[in-house]
């Protein structure tokens, strides 16, 4: 039973150490690339509407990978584009234009009713959908990109190891106590003759 109470704890102490390891390194990411964190080459995003469900939802990070070739993308490819200077959606593409030299995009929420009201001009895609998505975490990215986020990310699972580590320590200060107690009253008082 101590073998796997020793083995439990050692799990936990290297699960905390991790989850401070990932949550510096989501939180440094997405500080140093000014936005979303990047993890591997692809780069994470927030969903912030739910244009594209089913596909995926409302507050789902998607994994997009850089363009490349801009002009390269077919009918059907989920891209992620620069709608103006403050706002990146990603979309599908519902047709392909091409006008002289240049290469523009007609794009559609999956759950939309109707076609985006702007052609999308290749030199603003930035990347496309993988299809990777994971549900829900992108309303803990919003929340690790705030200060209180960092802060709570930073600190709190190295509380947490702290608060834990104290813990280890009191249970092993009181099973040598214990170990000591009976050690005595297994010696019995000592005969002066």
């Amino acid at each position: 039973m101590k073998k796997v109470m020793k083995g439990l704890s050692n799990a936990i102490t290297v699960l905390l150490f991790l989850l401070v390891i990932l949550m510096a390194v989501l939180v440094i990411s997405s500080k140093a690339s000014g936005g979303e964190p990047q993890i591997l080459g692809y780069q994470l995003k927030n969903v912030l509407s739910g244009s594209m469900e089913p596909t995926f939802k409302t507050g789902s990070i998607i994994a997009v990978k850089p363009a490349g070739d801009k002009t390269r993308f077919q009918k059907n490819d989920v891209i992620t584009y620069m709608e103006d200077e403050q706002k990146i959606v990603t979309h599908r593409v519902i047709d392909v234009v091409k006008r002289g030299d240049h290469v523009m995009y007609q794009t559609k929420g999956d759950n939309n009713e109707h076609p985006d009201s702007n052609l999308i001009l290749s030199e603003n895609v930035v990347g496309e959908y993988t299809g990777f998505s994971i549900p829900y975490i992108g309303y803990f990215i919003d929340f690790a990109k705030s200060k209180a986020g960092t802060a709570a990310l930073l600190i709190g699972p190295g509380v947490l190891l702290l608060l834990y580590s104290a813990i280890s320590i009191f249970k092993a200060l009181k099973e040598i106590e214990h170990a000591t107690k009976r050690r005595d009253e297994n010696q019995g008082p000592e005969k002066t003759a």
